[in-house]
Protein backbone atom coordinates (compact mmCIF):
# COMPACT_ATOMS: atom_id res chain seq x y z
CA UNK A 1 0.00 0.00 0.00
CA UNK A 2 1.60 3.61 -1.19
CA UNK A 3 2.58 5.51 1.61
CA UNK A 4 -0.17 8.42 3.34
CA UNK A 5 1.51 9.88 6.07
CA UNK A 6 4.63 10.71 6.86
CA UNK A 7 6.13 8.17 9.86
CA UNK A 8 9.37 9.63 10.47
CA UNK A 9 9.85 11.99 13.64
CA UNK A 10 9.84 15.62 13.02
CA UNK A 11 13.02 15.84 14.79
CA UNK A 12 14.86 13.73 12.04
CA UNK A 13 12.99 15.68 8.89
CA UNK A 14 14.26 18.49 10.07
CA UNK A 15 17.81 18.04 10.51
CA UNK A 16 17.86 16.12 7.69
CA UNK A 17 16.65 18.95 5.61
CA UNK A 18 19.11 21.47 7.52
CA UNK A 19 22.08 19.16 6.14
CA UNK A 20 20.69 18.50 2.69
CA UNK A 21 22.54 20.45 0.05
CA UNK A 22 20.30 20.01 -2.86
CA UNK A 23 18.83 23.14 -3.96
CA UNK A 24 15.03 23.56 -3.37
CA UNK A 25 12.64 25.90 -4.43
CA UNK A 26 9.98 27.61 -2.58
CA UNK A 27 6.65 28.18 -4.54
CA UNK A 28 3.44 28.73 -2.75
CA UNK A 29 -0.14 28.73 -4.77
CA UNK A 30 -3.95 28.59 -4.44
CA UNK A 31 -7.12 28.28 -6.15
CA UNK A 32 -11.08 28.32 -5.70
CA UNK A 33 -12.30 25.55 -7.35
CA UNK A 34 -14.96 22.44 -6.40
CA UNK A 35 -13.74 19.80 -5.19
CA UNK A 36 -16.34 16.72 -4.81
CA UNK A 37 -13.99 14.36 -2.86
CA UNK A 38 -10.99 16.32 -0.39
CA UNK A 39 -10.20 12.92 1.00
CA UNK A 40 -9.26 11.02 -1.93
CA UNK A 41 -7.99 14.01 -3.84
CA UNK A 42 -5.75 14.29 -0.53
CA UNK A 43 -4.47 11.33 -0.51
CA UNK A 44 -3.80 11.06 -4.40
CA UNK A 45 -2.08 14.18 -4.29
CA UNK A 46 0.35 12.87 -1.14
CA UNK A 47 1.38 9.78 -3.44
CA UNK A 48 2.27 12.06 -6.00
CA UNK A 49 3.90 14.63 -4.31
CA UNK A 50 5.76 12.56 -1.54
CA UNK A 51 7.20 11.27 -5.01
CA UNK A 52 8.40 14.09 -6.32
CA UNK A 53 10.39 15.17 -2.61
CA UNK A 54 7.44 17.52 -2.33
CA UNK A 55 7.69 19.34 1.45
CA UNK A 56 5.30 21.70 2.95
CA UNK A 57 1.95 22.66 3.82
CA UNK A 58 -1.20 21.85 1.79
CA UNK A 59 -4.76 22.58 3.13
CA UNK A 60 -7.49 21.24 0.95
CA UNK A 61 -11.76 21.56 1.24
CA UNK A 62 -14.79 21.73 -0.93
CA UNK A 63 -13.83 24.91 -2.12
CA UNK A 64 -10.13 24.47 -3.05
CA UNK A 65 -6.54 23.92 -2.49
CA UNK A 66 -3.72 26.46 -0.53
CA UNK A 67 -0.47 25.39 -0.85
CA UNK A 68 3.03 26.96 0.88
CA UNK A 69 5.85 24.00 -0.06
CA UNK A 70 9.50 23.46 -1.33
CA UNK A 71 10.45 21.13 -4.50
CA UNK A 72 13.42 19.68 -5.36
CA UNK A 73 14.74 22.68 -7.87
CA UNK A 74 15.48 19.46 -10.39
CA UNK A 75 11.80 18.12 -10.31
CA UNK A 76 10.19 21.89 -9.93
CA UNK A 77 9.25 20.75 -13.95
CA UNK A 78 8.05 17.74 -13.04
CA UNK A 79 5.84 18.93 -10.30
CA UNK A 80 4.21 21.62 -12.92
CA UNK A 81 3.37 18.66 -14.76
CA UNK A 82 1.83 16.48 -12.31
CA UNK A 83 -0.07 19.73 -10.83
CA UNK A 84 -1.38 21.09 -14.36
CA UNK A 85 -2.47 17.16 -15.30
CA UNK A 86 -5.86 17.97 -12.86
CA UNK A 87 -7.88 20.24 -15.31
CA UNK A 88 -8.77 23.07 -12.91
CA UNK A 89 -5.40 23.75 -11.88
CA UNK A 90 -3.44 23.57 -15.58
CA UNK A 91 -1.36 26.67 -15.70
CA UNK A 92 -2.38 28.24 -12.30
CA UNK A 93 0.34 31.24 -11.61
CA UNK A 94 2.45 30.14 -9.14
CA UNK A 95 4.55 32.05 -6.80
CA UNK A 96 8.04 31.92 -6.14
CA UNK A 97 9.94 32.90 -3.42
CA UNK A 98 11.61 36.15 -2.92
CA UNK A 99 14.17 35.36 -0.69
CA UNK A 100 14.57 31.72 -0.56
CA UNK A 101 17.53 29.38 1.18
CA UNK A 102 15.50 26.34 0.32
CA UNK A 103 14.84 25.06 3.96
CA UNK A 104 11.35 26.59 4.18
CA UNK A 105 10.00 23.16 4.90
CA UNK A 106 11.05 19.56 6.06
CA UNK A 107 8.04 17.74 6.48
CA UNK A 108 5.23 17.26 3.75
CA UNK A 109 1.51 17.93 5.17
CA UNK A 110 -1.72 17.34 3.20
CA UNK A 111 -4.93 18.21 5.14
CA UNK A 112 -8.81 18.03 4.29
CA UNK A 113 -10.61 21.46 5.98
CA UNK A 114 -13.62 22.67 6.27
CA UNK A 115 -12.21 25.68 4.34
CA UNK A 116 -9.14 26.76 2.75
CA UNK A 117 -9.50 30.07 4.40
CA UNK A 118 -11.53 30.29 7.80
CA UNK A 119 -13.98 33.09 7.04
CA UNK A 120 -16.69 33.20 9.33
CA UNK A 121 -19.28 33.56 6.58
CA UNK A 122 -22.42 31.80 6.63
CA UNK A 123 -24.66 33.69 4.73
CA UNK A 124 -25.51 31.20 1.44
CA UNK A 125 -26.19 33.84 -0.95
CA UNK A 126 -22.20 34.52 -0.51
CA UNK A 127 -20.94 34.03 -4.31
CA UNK A 128 -17.30 33.71 -4.16
CA UNK A 129 -17.35 34.19 -7.74
CA UNK A 130 -18.22 37.72 -7.93
CA UNK A 131 -14.83 38.67 -6.91
CA UNK A 132 -12.52 41.98 -7.52
CA UNK A 133 -10.54 42.63 -10.09
CA UNK A 134 -7.13 41.83 -10.66
CA UNK A 135 -4.62 44.29 -10.92
CA UNK A 136 -0.76 43.42 -11.36
CA UNK A 137 2.20 45.14 -10.06
CA UNK A 138 2.07 48.11 -12.91
CA UNK A 139 -1.51 48.85 -12.39
CA UNK A 140 -1.39 48.54 -8.68
CA UNK A 141 1.50 51.07 -8.94
CA UNK A 142 -0.71 53.56 -11.21
CA UNK A 143 -3.81 52.79 -9.50
CA UNK A 144 -2.27 53.70 -5.90
CA UNK A 145 -0.86 57.13 -7.48
CA UNK A 146 -4.71 58.12 -7.66
CA UNK A 147 -5.85 59.88 -4.58
CA UNK A 148 -9.33 58.17 -4.70
CA UNK A 149 -7.54 54.86 -4.34
CA UNK A 150 -7.34 53.40 -0.88
CA UNK A 151 -4.75 50.48 0.06
CA UNK A 152 -6.13 47.67 2.87
CA UNK A 153 -3.90 45.42 4.17
CA UNK A 154 -5.58 41.88 5.17
CA UNK A 155 -2.84 40.25 6.63
CA UNK A 156 -1.93 39.68 10.38
CA UNK A 157 -1.18 42.82 12.57
CA UNK A 158 2.51 40.63 12.88
CA UNK A 159 3.06 40.64 9.55
CA UNK A 160 1.84 44.36 8.58
CA UNK A 161 4.11 45.61 11.61
CA UNK A 162 7.73 44.13 9.05
CA UNK A 163 6.43 45.52 6.19
CA UNK A 164 3.39 46.55 3.98
CA UNK A 165 2.70 49.08 1.41
CA UNK A 166 2.79 52.71 1.33
CA UNK A 167 -0.10 54.39 2.94
CA UNK A 168 -1.83 50.96 2.97
CA UNK A 169 -4.22 50.55 5.87
CA UNK A 170 -4.26 48.12 8.76
CA UNK A 171 -6.96 46.25 10.03
CA UNK A 172 -6.27 45.77 13.22
CA UNK A 173 -7.05 41.74 14.23
CA UNK A 174 -6.25 38.53 15.00
CA UNK A 175 -7.99 36.71 12.23
CA UNK A 176 -9.43 36.82 9.09
CA UNK A 177 -12.48 36.31 10.09
CA UNK A 178 -12.63 38.77 12.37
CA UNK A 179 -10.79 40.81 9.85
CA UNK A 180 -13.73 41.07 6.86
CA UNK A 181 -16.50 42.50 8.68
CA UNK A 182 -13.92 45.31 10.31
CA UNK A 183 -12.79 46.40 6.67
CA UNK A 184 -16.55 46.61 5.57
CA UNK A 185 -17.09 48.71 8.77
CA UNK A 186 -13.72 50.66 8.61
CA UNK A 187 -14.13 51.71 4.59
CA UNK A 188 -18.28 52.37 4.85
CA UNK A 189 -18.46 56.13 3.85
CA UNK A 190 -15.59 55.48 1.16
CA UNK A 191 -17.92 52.62 -1.01
CA UNK A 192 -17.20 54.89 -4.63
CA UNK A 193 -13.22 54.74 -3.94
CA UNK A 194 -11.04 52.73 -5.74
CA UNK A 195 -10.47 49.87 -2.94
CA UNK A 196 -7.65 47.63 -3.81
CA UNK A 197 -7.07 44.80 -1.41
CA UNK A 198 -3.66 42.83 -0.62
CA UNK A 199 -2.38 39.68 1.12
CA UNK A 200 1.01 37.62 1.38
CA UNK A 201 0.37 35.84 -1.93
CA UNK A 202 -3.26 36.41 -2.59
CA UNK A 203 -5.84 33.78 -1.17
CA UNK A 204 -7.36 36.19 1.77
CA UNK A 205 -7.52 38.93 -0.77
CA UNK A 206 -8.83 37.67 -3.18
CA UNK A 207 -12.02 36.35 -0.54
CA UNK A 208 -11.91 39.74 1.10
CA UNK A 209 -12.58 41.65 -2.19
CA UNK A 210 -15.66 39.37 -2.88
CA UNK A 211 -16.84 39.85 0.78
CA UNK A 212 -16.63 43.86 -0.26
CA UNK A 213 -18.72 42.76 -3.18
CA UNK A 214 -21.14 41.42 -1.18
CA UNK A 215 -21.46 44.10 1.26
CA UNK A 216 -22.15 46.68 -1.93
CA UNK A 217 -18.76 48.15 -2.43
CA UNK A 218 -18.65 49.17 -6.31
CA UNK A 219 -14.70 49.60 -7.51
CA UNK A 220 -12.87 46.47 -5.54
CA UNK A 221 -9.69 44.90 -6.71
CA UNK A 222 -6.96 42.63 -5.56
CA UNK A 223 -3.37 41.81 -5.79
CA UNK A 224 -2.85 39.28 -8.79
CA UNK A 225 -0.54 36.42 -6.54
CA UNK A 226 -0.07 39.29 -3.22
CA UNK A 227 3.20 40.78 -2.20
CA UNK A 228 4.72 37.44 -3.42
CA UNK A 229 3.81 38.34 -7.45
CA UNK A 230 3.70 42.13 -7.24
CA UNK A 231 7.67 41.67 -6.01
CA UNK A 232 8.59 39.91 -8.56
CA UNK A 233 6.77 41.15 -11.15
CA UNK A 234 8.09 44.76 -9.62
CA UNK A 235 11.63 43.37 -10.15
CA UNK A 236 11.22 42.11 -13.91
CA UNK A 237 9.88 45.24 -15.39
CA UNK A 238 12.31 47.09 -13.36
CA UNK A 239 9.32 49.14 -11.47
CA UNK A 240 9.15 51.21 -8.03
CA UNK A 241 8.70 48.52 -5.50
CA UNK A 242 6.10 50.36 -3.06
CA UNK A 243 6.11 47.70 -0.82
CA UNK A 244 8.54 48.36 2.30
CA UNK A 245 10.51 46.30 4.45
CA UNK A 246 9.97 42.63 4.89
CA UNK A 247 7.29 40.12 3.83
CA UNK A 248 6.15 37.73 6.69
CA UNK A 249 5.96 33.86 5.13
CA UNK A 250 4.49 30.87 6.98
CA UNK A 251 7.25 28.55 6.87
CA UNK A 252 10.78 28.20 8.69
CA UNK A 253 12.47 31.52 7.48
CA UNK A 254 8.89 33.34 8.89
CA UNK A 255 10.14 36.40 6.71
CA UNK A 256 11.72 37.05 3.20
CA UNK A 257 13.96 40.46 2.67
CA UNK A 258 11.97 42.79 0.05
CA UNK A 259 13.78 46.47 0.67
CA UNK A 260 16.82 47.03 3.19
CA UNK A 261 14.60 49.42 5.32
CA UNK A 262 13.31 47.62 9.10
CA UNK A 263 10.27 49.85 9.69
CA UNK A 264 9.67 47.48 12.81
CA UNK A 265 11.29 47.29 16.22
CA UNK A 266 12.76 44.65 18.84
CA UNK A 267 9.80 43.95 21.07
CA UNK A 268 12.40 43.68 24.11
CA UNK A 269 14.68 46.48 23.62
CA UNK A 270 12.91 48.84 21.31
CA UNK A 271 15.76 48.60 18.59
CA UNK A 272 15.14 48.60 15.24
CA UNK A 273 14.58 44.69 13.99
CA UNK A 274 12.45 42.74 12.09
CA UNK A 275 13.25 38.99 12.76
CA UNK A 276 10.64 37.24 13.93
CA UNK A 277 11.37 34.06 16.22
CA UNK A 278 9.37 31.84 18.31
CA UNK A 279 10.69 31.65 22.30
CA UNK A 280 12.82 29.00 22.50
CA UNK A 281 10.97 27.65 25.20
CA UNK A 282 9.19 24.84 23.84
CA UNK A 283 6.39 25.50 26.39
CA UNK A 284 5.65 29.00 25.36
CA UNK A 285 6.83 28.89 21.62
CA UNK A 286 5.87 32.45 21.58
CA UNK A 287 5.80 34.77 18.02
CA UNK A 288 7.86 37.97 18.71
CA UNK A 289 10.55 40.06 17.07
CA UNK A 290 14.05 40.00 18.80
CA UNK A 291 17.02 41.86 17.66
CA UNK A 292 20.44 39.74 17.24
CA UNK A 293 21.63 41.42 20.81
CA UNK A 294 18.32 40.57 22.86
CA UNK A 295 18.78 36.99 21.61
CA UNK A 296 22.41 36.40 22.57
CA UNK A 297 21.28 38.03 25.59
CA UNK A 298 17.92 35.90 26.22
CA UNK A 299 19.06 32.85 24.44
CA UNK A 300 16.37 33.66 22.23
CA UNK A 301 13.66 33.25 25.21
CA UNK A 302 11.22 36.18 25.48
CA UNK A 303 11.07 36.38 29.26
CA UNK A 304 13.93 35.89 32.33
CA UNK A 305 10.73 33.11 33.60
CA UNK A 306 11.67 31.34 29.59
CA UNK A 307 15.43 31.76 29.83
CA UNK A 308 15.16 30.04 33.41
CA UNK A 309 12.84 27.47 32.23
CA UNK A 310 15.01 26.23 29.24
CA UNK A 311 17.79 25.56 31.49
CA UNK A 312 15.70 22.75 33.62
CA UNK A 313 16.96 19.43 33.44
CA UNK A 314 14.87 18.05 30.31
CA UNK A 315 12.80 15.83 32.06
CA UNK A 316 11.89 18.66 34.43
CA UNK A 317 10.62 20.82 31.18
CA UNK A 318 8.83 17.72 29.78
CA UNK A 319 6.87 17.17 33.29
CA UNK A 320 5.66 20.92 33.13
CA UNK A 321 4.76 21.84 29.96
CA UNK A 322 2.64 18.70 30.39
CA UNK A 323 -0.89 19.11 28.89
CA UNK A 324 0.03 23.59 28.00
CA UNK A 325 -2.33 24.25 24.95
CA UNK A 326 0.13 27.09 23.63
CA UNK A 327 -3.00 27.73 20.79
CA UNK A 328 -2.12 31.31 19.13
CA UNK A 329 0.57 32.81 21.28
CA UNK A 330 1.93 35.52 18.90
CA UNK A 331 3.14 38.97 20.46
CA UNK A 332 0.55 41.52 19.81
CA UNK A 333 1.48 45.43 20.74
CA UNK A 334 -2.35 46.02 20.58
CA UNK A 335 -2.18 43.76 23.94
CA UNK A 336 0.10 45.22 25.85
CA UNK A 337 2.05 42.72 26.16
CA UNK A 338 5.15 44.64 25.73
CA UNK A 339 5.90 45.81 28.95
CA UNK A 340 6.23 41.99 29.72
CA UNK A 341 8.65 41.11 27.11
CA UNK A 342 10.86 44.36 28.09
CA UNK A 343 14.36 43.44 29.30
CA UNK A 344 16.48 45.83 31.30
Amino acid sequence: MAQLHNRISRRELKERIQNDSTPRTTISFYCYFKIEEPKSFRDELYKQFIALGVLGRIYLAHEGINAQISVPTGNVEKFKQQLYSVKELDGLRLNIAVDDDGKSFYVLDIKVRNKIVADGIDDPTFDMSNKGKYVNAEQFNTLTDDPNTVVIDMRNHYEYEVGHFETAIEIPSDTFREQLPMAAEMMDADKEKNIIMYCTGGIRCEKASAYMLHKGFKNVFHLEGGIINYVNQAKEKGLPVKFHGKNFVFDQRLGERVTDEIISCCHQCGKPADTHVNCANDACHLLFIQCDECRKKMEGTCSNECKEFIHLPEEEQIRLRSGIDKGRNVFNKAKSRLKDLRIE
